[in-house]
């Protein structure tokens, strides 16, 4: 398991160099039905489906990780075990993984993030000179209490923003307080002032933690009223826009 854990993750690390550059003659077959996996604390197991659309067979291996993607699956310590964690997939074929939680101690009072990877490499090549990649895609699996105070849908609405210098003293930065148990996914951030845009990337606020967005091109700390523009990605991966005002 280890040296093949190995080889795929050196397919995997070639395929995310080189993937930019072959974007138009390559391209993952094996796809995630879903964005995300929500676990409601009360269930023993959730299931997740993936399928093959590509002509091919393939050989895949999924596993969880604690945010570090470059951790082998057998150094990791989850409370989550899938079935099957490796297996064969033909073309236009689905399989559905088993994600059961193995019921070790988890915070009752916020959710808890966790990463699903799934790794899909080729069957090999004849032809001498054909480069194969493999292809890796993560979605998050955030585990949710039982019980928890309001809901995920009011988070990103609840979140208090402000403007602070950059580390380093370059720049402002966007910080977000979020006073909620849940993690508020933000697909797009924007710091509006008189009018202007500026663009603040994308990324996640922890549950009662907080979070630092740099604010490309913003020299100045806001003189007047500000707002925050953001899209919140919601449990079923779509987004929802909003406002918030800056302090």
């Amino acid at each position: 398991m280890k040296k093949m854990f190995r080889k795929l993750c050196v397919l995997a690390a070639i395929g995310a160099g080189l993937g930019a550059n072959l974007a138009n003659v390559a391209h993952a077959s094996v796809i995630i039905e879903g964005t995300r996996v929500i676990f409601p604390g009360q269930e023993r197991e959730v299931t997740l489906k993936v399928k093959n659309t590509g002509k091919q067979p393939g050989l895949v291996q999924a596993w969880f990780d604690k945010g570090d993607p470059s951790v082998a699956p057998e150094k990791l310590d989850v409370p989550f075990t899938l079935t099957p964690a490796v297996f064969r997939l033909d073309p236009d074929k689905g399989q559905t993984l088993r994600i059961i939680y193995t019921k070790e101690p988890l915070a009752q009072d916020r959710e808890t993030m966790f990463w699903l990877n799934v790794l899909e490499v080729p069957p090999k090549s004849d032809a001498s000179n054909q480069l194969q990649l493999a292809f890796r895609s993560r979605i998050k699996l955030m585990y949710r209490p039982k019980d928890l105070p309001g809901s995920a849908d009011e988070a990103p609405a609840q979140v208090n923003w402000e403007v602070i210098p950059a580390e380093a003293g370059k720049g402002y930065a966007l910080r977000a307080s979020n006073p909620t148990p849940y993690h508020v996914n933000l697909g797009e951030l924007e710091l509006v002032v008189g009018g202007k845009r500026f663009d603040a990337g994308a990324g996640y606020v922890p549950p009662l933690g907080s979070q630092l967005f740099p604010v490309t091109g913003l020299n100045d700390r806001p003189a007047g009223d500000a707002q925050i523009d953001y899209s919140a990605i919601n449990d079923f991966g779509g987004p929802v826009k909003g406002q918030r005002p800056v302090r």
